[in-house]
């Protein structure tokens, strides 16, 4: 028996977190090369959205608001004095990593991080062109 309060039993974040939890780490590991680190970063992501599932549950769409709170604890615990400056945003660096080195289609990306396909096509073809060293 499931406890309908507790999130983590819940079907819907069970589900979810199936669905989910294995893009998340794949993105995860192009930001932290170190062994357990990657899978450290998305049990925080995904303990954040258990704490607030009901809200992420309420809102427009679900599947964008988890990918915030993935993309927020990533960014937290990543030391950008690591990177070098660059020319694509943020959101451009996500979707160019999830296609070219996750190896997502554009649908799937469109999926995972709660957005339109032509939304992603968009921004993977700015990416593509503003960033040289993809």
């Amino acid at each position: 028996m499931t406890n309908r309060h507790d999130p983590l039993s819940s079907v819907e974040f069970i589900a979810f977190r199936e669905l989910h939890h294995p893009r998340y780490l794949s993105y995860a590991r192009v930001w932290f090369r170190e062994g357990g680190l990657a899978a450290s970063v998305v049990e925080e992501a995904f303990a954040v959205m258990a704490a607030g599932w009901a809200e992420i549950l309420g809102s427009p769409n679900p599947t964008a608001a988890a990918w915030r709170i993935l993309r927020a604890t990533v960014a937290a615990r990543f030391d950008p004095a690591r990177v070098p400056t660059q020319r694509v945003t943020a959101a451009d660096e996500d979707l160019a990593i999830l296609h070219y080195v996750v190896g997502l289609a554009t649908p799937e990306i469109a999926d995972v991080v709660g957005t339109d396909t032509a939304n992603v096509a968009s921004q993977l073809r700015h990416a593509l062109r503003e960033a040289a060293d993809w």
